[in-house]
Protein backbone atom coordinates (compact mmCIF):
# COMPACT_ATOMS: atom_id res chain seq x y z
CA UNK A 1 0.00 0.00 0.00
CA UNK A 2 0.89 3.35 -0.30
CA UNK A 3 2.07 5.02 2.42
CA UNK A 4 3.08 8.82 3.94
CA UNK A 5 4.72 10.58 6.70
CA UNK A 6 3.53 13.42 8.48
CA UNK A 7 5.96 15.13 10.87
CA UNK A 8 5.54 18.20 12.82
CA UNK A 9 7.57 20.49 15.79
CA UNK A 10 6.05 23.55 17.42
CA UNK A 11 8.48 26.05 17.46
CA UNK A 12 11.70 27.81 16.66
CA UNK A 13 13.01 26.74 20.54
CA UNK A 14 12.63 22.93 19.21
CA UNK A 15 15.07 21.24 17.45
CA UNK A 16 14.52 21.15 13.53
CA UNK A 17 16.14 17.00 13.82
CA UNK A 18 13.04 16.67 15.49
CA UNK A 19 11.83 16.31 12.03
CA UNK A 20 14.16 13.33 11.28
CA UNK A 21 13.60 11.62 14.53
CA UNK A 22 10.13 11.19 13.71
CA UNK A 23 10.43 10.48 9.63
CA UNK A 24 13.19 7.71 10.58
CA UNK A 25 11.10 6.00 13.24
CA UNK A 26 7.57 6.42 10.76
CA UNK A 27 10.29 5.11 8.03
CA UNK A 28 11.45 1.65 10.04
CA UNK A 29 7.57 1.27 10.74
CA UNK A 30 6.48 1.37 7.02
CA UNK A 31 9.47 -0.78 6.31
CA UNK A 32 8.64 -3.66 8.53
CA UNK A 33 4.81 -3.29 7.68
CA UNK A 34 5.74 -4.02 4.17
CA UNK A 35 4.43 -1.28 2.74
CA UNK A 36 5.73 1.32 0.41
CA UNK A 37 6.82 5.01 1.45
CA UNK A 38 5.67 7.22 -1.54
CA UNK A 39 5.41 10.73 0.22
CA UNK A 40 6.79 12.72 3.52
CA UNK A 41 5.01 15.86 4.35
CA UNK A 42 6.24 18.44 7.12
CA UNK A 43 5.56 21.35 9.07
CA UNK A 44 8.62 23.12 11.06
CA UNK A 45 8.28 25.26 13.83
CA UNK A 46 4.48 25.25 13.72
CA UNK A 47 1.83 24.99 16.39
CA UNK A 48 -0.35 22.38 16.39
CA UNK A 49 -3.51 24.22 17.55
CA UNK A 50 -4.26 24.69 13.56
CA UNK A 51 -4.47 22.83 10.37
CA UNK A 52 -3.50 26.04 8.39
CA UNK A 53 0.06 24.30 7.87
CA UNK A 54 1.53 24.36 4.39
CA UNK A 55 2.43 20.67 4.94
CA UNK A 56 -0.84 19.10 6.38
CA UNK A 57 -2.81 21.13 3.75
CA UNK A 58 -0.35 19.44 1.26
CA UNK A 59 -1.22 15.79 2.32
CA UNK A 60 -5.13 16.90 2.76
CA UNK A 61 -5.10 17.75 -1.01
CA UNK A 62 -3.02 14.38 -1.79
CA UNK A 63 -5.33 12.30 0.34
CA UNK A 64 -8.29 13.87 -2.17
CA UNK A 65 -6.64 13.37 -5.15
CA UNK A 66 -6.50 9.59 -4.15
CA UNK A 67 -2.34 9.17 -3.77
CA UNK A 68 -2.05 7.25 -1.14
CA UNK A 69 -3.78 4.67 0.99
CA UNK A 70 -1.98 5.65 5.08
CA UNK A 71 -0.64 8.28 6.95
CA UNK A 72 2.03 7.35 9.41
CA UNK A 73 3.05 9.86 12.36
CA UNK A 74 4.69 9.67 15.77
CA UNK A 75 1.39 10.51 17.43
CA UNK A 76 -1.84 11.75 16.78
CA UNK A 77 -0.87 15.19 18.50
CA UNK A 78 1.62 15.75 15.71
CA UNK A 79 -1.06 15.66 13.19
CA UNK A 80 -3.19 18.25 15.78
CA UNK A 81 -3.79 18.93 19.05
CA UNK A 82 -7.11 20.94 18.67
CA UNK A 83 -9.94 18.63 19.09
CA UNK A 84 -12.12 19.75 16.35
CA UNK A 85 -8.99 20.11 13.52
CA UNK A 86 -8.16 16.44 14.97
CA UNK A 87 -11.70 15.19 13.93
CA UNK A 88 -11.70 17.25 10.88
CA UNK A 89 -8.93 15.56 9.24
CA UNK A 90 -9.85 11.86 10.80
CA UNK A 91 -12.89 12.31 8.62
CA UNK A 92 -11.36 13.96 5.32
CA UNK A 93 -8.94 10.61 5.43
CA UNK A 94 -12.09 8.60 6.25
CA UNK A 95 -13.75 9.71 3.03
CA UNK A 96 -10.49 9.67 1.12
CA UNK A 97 -10.21 5.80 2.36
CA UNK A 98 -7.29 6.77 4.13
CA UNK A 99 -5.95 4.69 7.15
CA UNK A 100 -4.02 6.85 9.85
CA UNK A 101 -1.49 4.72 11.72
CA UNK A 102 0.24 6.35 14.50
CA UNK A 103 3.94 4.91 16.48
CA UNK A 104 2.28 5.67 19.82
CA UNK A 105 -1.41 5.02 19.44
CA UNK A 106 -1.54 2.25 16.38
CA UNK A 107 -4.22 2.72 14.02
CA UNK A 108 -6.43 5.65 14.62
CA UNK A 109 -10.57 5.13 15.32
CA UNK A 110 -13.10 7.59 16.46
CA UNK A 111 -11.95 6.70 19.91
CA UNK A 112 -8.79 7.99 19.55
CA UNK A 113 -9.65 11.04 17.88
CA UNK A 114 -12.42 11.80 21.39
CA UNK A 115 -9.63 10.59 24.03
CA UNK A 116 -6.69 11.83 22.50
CA UNK A 117 -8.02 14.88 21.31
CA UNK A 118 -9.47 15.87 24.51
CA UNK A 119 -6.08 15.19 26.05
CA UNK A 120 -4.28 16.99 23.75
CA UNK A 121 -6.86 19.86 23.97
CA UNK A 122 -6.42 19.98 27.55
CA UNK A 123 -2.68 19.70 27.12
CA UNK A 124 -2.75 23.19 25.69
CA UNK A 125 -4.75 24.81 28.42
CA UNK A 126 -2.72 24.02 31.00
CA UNK A 127 0.46 24.68 28.77
CA UNK A 128 -0.76 28.11 28.38
CA UNK A 129 -2.21 28.51 32.22
CA UNK A 130 1.54 27.58 33.49
CA UNK A 131 3.32 29.80 30.48
CA UNK A 132 1.21 32.84 32.18
CA UNK A 133 2.39 31.90 35.64
CA UNK A 134 5.49 31.67 34.84
CA UNK A 135 5.17 35.24 32.66
CA UNK A 136 3.12 37.14 35.64
CA UNK A 137 6.31 35.88 37.76
CA UNK A 138 8.75 37.74 35.67
CA UNK A 139 6.85 40.94 34.91
CA UNK A 140 6.22 41.32 39.07
CA UNK A 141 10.28 41.77 39.13
CA UNK A 142 10.24 44.28 36.48
CA UNK A 143 11.66 42.01 33.87
CA UNK A 144 10.02 41.50 30.48
CA UNK A 145 6.94 39.41 30.08
CA UNK A 146 7.14 38.69 26.21
CA UNK A 147 8.47 41.05 23.26
CA UNK A 148 10.84 43.25 22.97
CA UNK A 149 9.36 47.16 22.29
CA UNK A 150 11.55 49.90 20.39
CA UNK A 151 13.87 51.95 22.46
CA UNK A 152 15.43 49.26 24.39
CA UNK A 153 17.72 45.76 23.82
CA UNK A 154 17.98 42.60 25.41
CA UNK A 155 20.64 41.91 27.73
CA UNK A 156 22.33 38.37 26.47
CA UNK A 157 22.40 35.55 29.06
CA UNK A 158 20.03 37.79 30.87
CA UNK A 159 16.38 36.22 30.21
CA UNK A 160 13.73 38.95 30.52
CA UNK A 161 16.24 41.44 31.26
CA UNK A 162 16.32 44.59 28.97
CA UNK A 163 18.61 47.85 29.04
CA UNK A 164 17.37 51.07 27.08
CA UNK A 165 19.06 51.67 23.41
CA UNK A 166 20.60 55.15 23.21
CA UNK A 167 19.90 56.07 19.94
CA UNK A 168 16.56 55.01 19.48
CA UNK A 169 15.54 56.53 22.57
CA UNK A 170 16.32 59.94 20.95
CA UNK A 171 14.06 58.98 18.17
CA UNK A 172 11.46 58.14 20.75
CA UNK A 173 11.51 61.54 22.78
CA UNK A 174 11.61 63.15 18.90
CA UNK A 175 8.33 61.53 18.49
CA UNK A 176 6.99 62.60 21.80
CA UNK A 177 8.37 66.38 21.22
CA UNK A 178 6.97 66.72 17.60
CA UNK A 179 3.36 65.51 18.60
CA UNK A 180 2.74 67.41 21.40
CA UNK A 181 4.49 70.27 19.44
CA UNK A 182 1.34 69.37 16.69
CA UNK A 183 3.23 67.32 14.44
CA UNK A 184 0.39 64.98 13.09
CA UNK A 185 1.70 61.20 13.14
CA UNK A 186 1.77 60.58 9.39
CA UNK A 187 3.68 63.89 9.35
CA UNK A 188 6.39 62.35 12.05
CA UNK A 189 6.47 59.30 10.18
CA UNK A 190 7.59 61.00 7.31
CA UNK A 191 10.15 63.54 8.67
CA UNK A 192 12.12 60.64 10.03
CA UNK A 193 11.63 58.35 6.96
CA UNK A 194 13.61 61.63 5.36
CA UNK A 195 16.07 61.37 7.84
CA UNK A 196 16.68 57.51 7.60
CA UNK A 197 15.87 57.33 10.77
CA UNK A 198 15.00 53.11 11.06
CA UNK A 199 11.82 52.36 12.52
CA UNK A 200 10.99 49.31 14.54
CA UNK A 201 12.77 45.72 13.36
CA UNK A 202 14.57 48.35 10.98
CA UNK A 203 11.62 49.45 8.80
CA UNK A 204 10.71 52.42 7.50
CA UNK A 205 8.48 54.43 10.53
CA UNK A 206 4.53 54.69 9.58
CA UNK A 207 1.92 56.59 11.15
CA UNK A 208 -0.03 53.54 12.63
CA UNK A 209 3.24 52.30 14.56
CA UNK A 210 3.14 55.53 16.26
CA UNK A 211 -0.44 56.55 16.64
CA UNK A 212 -1.11 53.08 17.78
CA UNK A 213 -4.64 52.41 19.78
CA UNK A 214 -4.91 54.89 22.33
CA UNK A 215 -7.62 52.34 24.82
CA UNK A 216 -4.88 49.01 23.88
CA UNK A 217 -1.80 50.71 24.68
CA UNK A 218 0.27 50.15 21.41
CA UNK A 219 2.44 52.33 19.42
CA UNK A 220 5.17 54.20 20.71
CA UNK A 221 2.63 57.54 22.22
CA UNK A 222 1.15 55.36 23.99
CA UNK A 223 3.43 52.92 25.24
CA UNK A 224 3.83 53.56 29.32
CA UNK A 225 7.00 51.47 29.95
CA UNK A 226 8.44 54.81 28.43
CA UNK A 227 7.78 56.56 31.47
CA UNK A 228 9.14 53.58 33.58
CA UNK A 229 6.10 51.73 34.31
CA UNK A 230 5.42 48.46 32.82
CA UNK A 231 1.45 46.86 31.82
CA UNK A 232 1.06 43.59 30.91
CA UNK A 233 -2.29 41.45 30.64
CA UNK A 234 -3.95 44.19 28.99
CA UNK A 235 -4.79 42.53 26.05
CA UNK A 236 -5.93 38.65 25.77
CA UNK A 237 -5.01 36.91 22.42
CA UNK A 238 -7.34 34.15 20.91
CA UNK A 239 -6.76 32.38 17.90
CA UNK A 240 -10.19 33.13 15.19
CA UNK A 241 -11.12 29.51 14.52
CA UNK A 242 -11.77 30.26 10.69
CA UNK A 243 -8.89 32.02 9.59
CA UNK A 244 -6.19 30.43 12.21
CA UNK A 245 -5.15 34.25 12.35
CA UNK A 246 -4.71 35.84 16.74
CA UNK A 247 -7.07 38.26 17.61
CA UNK A 248 -6.92 40.23 20.63
CA UNK A 249 -9.04 41.57 23.29
CA UNK A 250 -9.19 44.48 25.69
CA UNK A 251 -8.83 42.51 29.22
CA UNK A 252 -10.76 44.75 32.21
CA UNK A 253 -8.11 46.96 34.25
CA UNK A 254 -8.43 45.16 37.40
CA UNK A 255 -6.81 42.53 35.06
CA UNK A 256 -3.81 44.64 34.39
CA UNK A 257 0.22 43.65 36.32
CA UNK A 258 1.49 47.22 36.38
CA UNK A 259 5.11 47.11 37.52
CA UNK A 260 6.87 49.98 38.00
CA UNK A 261 10.18 50.02 36.51
CA UNK A 262 12.26 53.48 36.72
CA UNK A 263 15.26 52.52 35.05
CA UNK A 264 13.46 51.81 32.23
CA UNK A 265 12.00 55.40 31.51
CA UNK A 266 13.45 57.10 28.22
CA UNK A 267 10.44 60.09 28.49
CA UNK A 268 9.91 62.58 31.32
CA UNK A 269 6.16 63.36 32.80
CA UNK A 270 6.34 66.77 30.70
CA UNK A 271 6.59 65.16 27.83
CA UNK A 272 4.41 62.42 28.48
CA UNK A 273 1.39 64.51 29.79
CA UNK A 274 1.87 66.80 26.93
CA UNK A 275 0.70 63.97 24.29
CA UNK A 276 -1.87 62.83 26.42
CA UNK A 277 -3.16 66.12 27.06
CA UNK A 278 -3.07 66.44 23.28
CA UNK A 279 -4.67 62.72 22.76
CA UNK A 280 -7.04 64.04 25.14
CA UNK A 281 -8.19 67.23 23.16
CA UNK A 282 -8.92 65.30 19.98
CA UNK A 283 -10.64 62.50 21.62
CA UNK A 284 -13.11 65.24 22.60
CA UNK A 285 -13.46 67.02 19.39
CA UNK A 286 -16.39 66.84 18.27
CA UNK A 287 -15.51 64.92 15.03
CA UNK A 288 -14.12 62.30 16.84
CA UNK A 289 -17.02 62.29 19.29
CA UNK A 290 -19.25 61.52 16.51
CA UNK A 291 -17.42 59.08 15.14
CA UNK A 292 -17.04 57.26 18.35
CA UNK A 293 -20.55 57.65 19.03
CA UNK A 294 -21.95 55.67 16.23
CA UNK A 295 -19.31 52.22 17.08
CA UNK A 296 -18.15 52.27 14.18
CA UNK A 297 -15.62 49.69 14.99
CA UNK A 298 -18.28 47.29 15.45
CA UNK A 299 -19.10 47.38 11.86
CA UNK A 300 -16.12 44.82 9.78
CA UNK A 301 -15.12 46.80 7.11
CA UNK A 302 -16.11 44.70 3.84
CA UNK A 303 -13.55 42.57 1.74
CA UNK A 304 -13.75 43.49 -1.94
CA UNK A 305 -12.45 41.37 -4.92
CA UNK A 306 -8.98 42.08 -4.64
CA UNK A 307 -8.67 43.06 -1.17
CA UNK A 308 -5.10 42.58 0.17
CA UNK A 309 -3.84 42.00 -3.43
CA UNK A 310 -2.67 44.63 -5.23
CA UNK A 311 0.40 45.74 -4.88
CA UNK A 312 2.65 49.10 -5.69
CA UNK A 313 4.63 48.86 -8.74
CA UNK A 314 6.77 51.46 -7.71
CA UNK A 315 8.05 50.02 -4.23
CA UNK A 316 6.11 46.66 -3.59
CA UNK A 317 3.90 47.97 -0.60
CA UNK A 318 -0.15 46.41 -0.58
CA UNK A 319 -2.63 49.17 -2.30
CA UNK A 320 -4.87 49.91 0.79
CA UNK A 321 -8.26 51.63 0.66
CA UNK A 322 -8.37 55.71 0.43
CA UNK A 323 -11.72 56.51 1.24
CA UNK A 324 -15.08 54.25 0.12
CA UNK A 325 -13.61 53.78 -3.59
CA UNK A 326 -10.23 54.64 -4.25
CA UNK A 327 -7.04 52.17 -3.79
CA UNK A 328 -3.58 53.56 -3.40
CA UNK A 329 -0.23 52.73 -2.68
CA UNK A 330 -0.10 53.01 1.64
CA UNK A 331 3.96 53.58 2.08
CA UNK A 332 3.30 56.60 0.13
CA UNK A 333 0.36 58.00 1.89
CA UNK A 334 1.65 56.63 5.27
CA UNK A 335 5.29 56.52 5.57
CA UNK A 336 6.14 58.74 2.26
CA UNK A 337 8.13 56.14 1.62
CA UNK A 338 7.18 55.81 -1.91
CA UNK A 339 6.43 58.43 -4.55
CA UNK A 340 3.63 56.89 -6.27
CA UNK A 341 0.51 59.19 -5.12
CA UNK A 342 -1.56 58.06 -7.75
CA UNK A 343 -4.64 56.50 -6.60
CA UNK A 344 -7.27 54.59 -9.10
CA UNK A 345 -10.53 53.56 -8.40
CA UNK A 346 -11.69 50.18 -7.33
CA UNK A 347 -14.42 49.64 -10.00
CA UNK A 348 -11.91 50.45 -12.71
CA UNK A 349 -9.33 48.16 -11.30
CA UNK A 350 -11.58 45.31 -10.92
CA UNK A 351 -12.61 45.80 -14.27
CA UNK A 352 -9.58 45.45 -15.69
CA UNK A 353 -8.52 42.38 -13.81
CA UNK A 354 -12.13 40.24 -14.51
CA UNK A 355 -11.66 41.27 -18.29
CA UNK A 356 -8.00 40.09 -18.45
CA UNK A 357 -8.66 36.60 -16.70
CA UNK A 358 -11.74 36.67 -18.88
CA UNK A 359 -9.94 36.84 -21.94
CA UNK A 360 -6.29 34.79 -20.86
CA UNK A 361 -9.12 32.10 -19.10
CA UNK A 362 -10.51 31.78 -22.54
CA UNK A 363 -7.63 30.32 -24.30
CA UNK A 364 -8.00 27.33 -26.05
CA UNK A 365 -4.65 25.60 -24.38
CA UNK A 366 -6.42 26.63 -20.91
CA UNK A 367 -9.74 25.51 -21.56
CA UNK A 368 -8.55 21.69 -22.42
CA UNK A 369 -6.69 21.92 -19.32
CA UNK A 370 -10.17 23.43 -17.39
CA UNK A 371 -12.09 20.74 -18.92
CA UNK A 372 -9.33 17.85 -18.00
CA UNK A 373 -8.86 19.21 -14.41
CA UNK A 374 -12.98 18.95 -13.79
CA UNK A 375 -13.29 15.66 -15.59
CA UNK A 376 -10.56 14.42 -13.49
CA UNK A 377 -12.75 15.60 -9.58
CA UNK A 378 -15.61 14.15 -11.49
CA UNK A 379 -14.40 11.09 -11.55
CA UNK A 380 -12.98 11.01 -8.29
CA UNK A 381 -15.96 12.25 -6.77
CA UNK A 382 -17.90 9.12 -8.37
CA UNK A 383 -15.64 7.05 -7.43
CA UNK A 384 -15.83 7.96 -3.58
CA UNK A 385 -17.74 6.02 -1.23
Amino acid sequence: MRAVIYARYSTDLQSSSSIDDQVRLCRERIERDGHELVQVYADRAISGATLLRPGIQALINDAGRAALDLVYAEALDRISRDQEDAAGFFKRMQFADVRIMTLAEGEISELHVCLKGTMNALFLKDLAQKTRRGLQGRVLQGLSGGGLCYGYDVIPGETGVRRINESEAKVVRAIFRDYAAGLSPRAIARKLNDKRAPGPSGRPWRDTAIRGHFTRGTGVLNNELYVGRLVWNRLTYLKDPASGLRRSRLNPQDRWIIQEVPTLRIVDDTSWEAVKARQGTIRKSDRVANARATRFWERRRSRHLLSGLVYCQDCGSRYASIGRDYLACSAARGSGTCSNRQSIRRVAIEGLIINGLRQRLMAPELVEEFVRAVQQETNLQRRAP
